[in-house]
């Protein structure tokens, strides 16, 4: 794998894809290291090159989330003050050992951090999740 040759240019831009593939943040420059690492002799620019003639290009950073509450202490989202005064709820999904899903809906109080509600099933539709809810409001209500 050495060489600069015109049969040679079809296997480096493969290399350089597969390696773009497998690396997603990794930029031409990276890339060029990796490939001296295999044993390819070329130069970054020949890269560079090849990486924009298959239109390569690094994906954006996500910005980060922003905070939750503001500089003057107020907050975006309720903090919480006693039990039952804020609730959460998520969805998870886990599969069995034959491969089935099975999906779980979790209700916590954030201030004691107690799990309320533990809702298994096959499958939860978007009406099952408010009834579970009303069924814990209730539930709470009446213990």
């Amino acid at each position: 794998m050495t060489g600069r040759s015109p049969d040679d240019e079809e296997r480096l831009i493969n290399q350089i894809v597969r390696l773009a593939a497998k690396y997603g943040r990794y930029g031409y420059r990276r890339i060029t290291a990796l490939l001296r690492d295999e044993g390819w002799r070329v130069n970054h620019k020949r890269v560079e090159r090849l990486w924009r003639q298959e239109g390569l290009k690094v994906p954006q950073k996500q910005p980060k989330r922003g905070r939750l509450w503001l500089n003057d202490g107020s907050s975006i989202r309720l903090r919480p003050e006693r039990k039952d005064h804020v609730w959460s709820y998520d969805m998870a999904m886990e599969r069995t050992s034959d491969g089935r899903p099975l999906r779980i809906l979790a209700l916590i109080d954030e201030y004691t951090r107690e799990c309320l509600l533990l809702y298994v099933a096959r499958r939860i539709r978007s009406g099952d999740v408010p009834d579970q809810l009303y069924g814990a409001v209730h539930h709470e209500r009446n213990a």
